[in-house]
C-alpha cells in the first residue's frame, strides 16, 4: 500500500519561503548598490556591510529554507508498506527498490538477520541499503536498525517489520523530500545570531573602570 501527501495550503507555505528568502537577498543588493554603481565599487560595499546586516540577512534566510522544508516533507512525503520476498520490487517517489534477500550474521551478545535493498532509478542503481533486526537471547528483546539514504537534501528510509510464515518480510519505506532544510534552516539562523551578536557596535560593554590615580609621593 502507498501514501502520499497533499495539502492545499503548500503553495502558500512556498511562497511565504521564498518571498522571505528572496527579501534577504533583496536587502543585501539594496545596501550593496550593485544596481546604480560600477560592480567593482558594489563588491566594496559588500565586503564593508556590517558583521550585523550579513547576520540579519542569514536568519531571515535561514527562516525561509527550514519553512520551505517543512512544507515540502509534510506535503509531498510518501510511504509504502509492503511484504516482500526476494526478488520483489517496489517504486516510490521514482525509485525501484529490489528486496535481494537475507543473511544472517553473528554478533557479540546478538543474532542479526541483514536484509538488503539494491535502490535504482531509470534502471540505474544508485544504492544498496541495509536495513536489520537483532535479537538478544540474554536480554530476551529485539531492535531494528533502519537503513538511510540521503540524496541531495532529500533522504529515503528502509525500516523492517516481522517475516510472515510463507517466508515474506514486512517492509515500511519512507522517502521525504527536501527534509534536510528543516534542519540547515535553523542552523543558518543560528549562524545569523552569532554574526549580529559579534558586531561591536551592537555590543553593550561595562564602562573600563577609571584608572588608579598615581599614588602621592612624599612630601620632601
Amino acid at each position: 500500500a502507498g501514501a502520499r501527501g497533499g495539502s492545499a495550503l503548500a503553495p502558500l507555505g512556498i511562497g511565504l519561503g521564498i518571498f522571505v528568502i528572496t527579501g534577504a537577498i533583496v536587502d543585501l543588493v539594496e545596501r550593496s548598490g550593485v544596481a546604480r554603481v560600477p560592480f567593482r565599487t558594489a563588491l566594496h560595499r559588500t565586503r564593508g556591510l556590517p558583521r550585523s546586516v550579513w547576520g540579519t540577512a542569514f536568519a531571515h534566510a535561514g527562516l525561509g529554507i527550514a519553512l520551505l522544508g517543512i512544507v515540502c516533507e509534510t506535503t509531498w512525503n510518501s510511504e509504502l508498506i509492503s511484504t516482500l520476498r526476494p526478488g520483489d520490487v517496489r517504486n516510490l517517489a521514482g525509485y525501484e527498490i529490489k528486496f535481494d534477500g537475507m543473511t544472517q550474521r553473528q554478533g557479540p551478545n546478538f543474532t542479526e538477520v541483514v536484509s538488503t535493498f539494491i535502490v535504482s532509478e531509470e534502471g540505474r542503481q544508485l544504492s544498496v541499503m541495509t536495513p536489520s533486526k537483532r535479537s538478544f537471547a540474554t536480554r530476551g528483546m529485539s531492535t531494528t536498525e533502519a537503513a538511510l539514504m540521503t540524496r541531495g537534501v532529500s533522504q529515503l528510509y528502509v525500516s523492517l517489520g516481522d517475516t510472515t510464515a510463507d517466508g515474506g518480510l514486512a517492509v515500511r519505506i519512507y522517502h521525504k523530500p527536501l527534509v534536510l532544510l528543516i534542519w540547515f534552516g535553523p542552523v543558518l539562523m543560528a549562524f545569523g545570531g552569532l554574526l549580529s551578536l559579534s558586531d561591536r557596535r551592537l555590543r553593550v560593554g561595562a564602562p573600563r573602570p577609571a584608572r588608579a590615580a598615581r599614588a602621592l609621593q612624599p612630601a620632601e
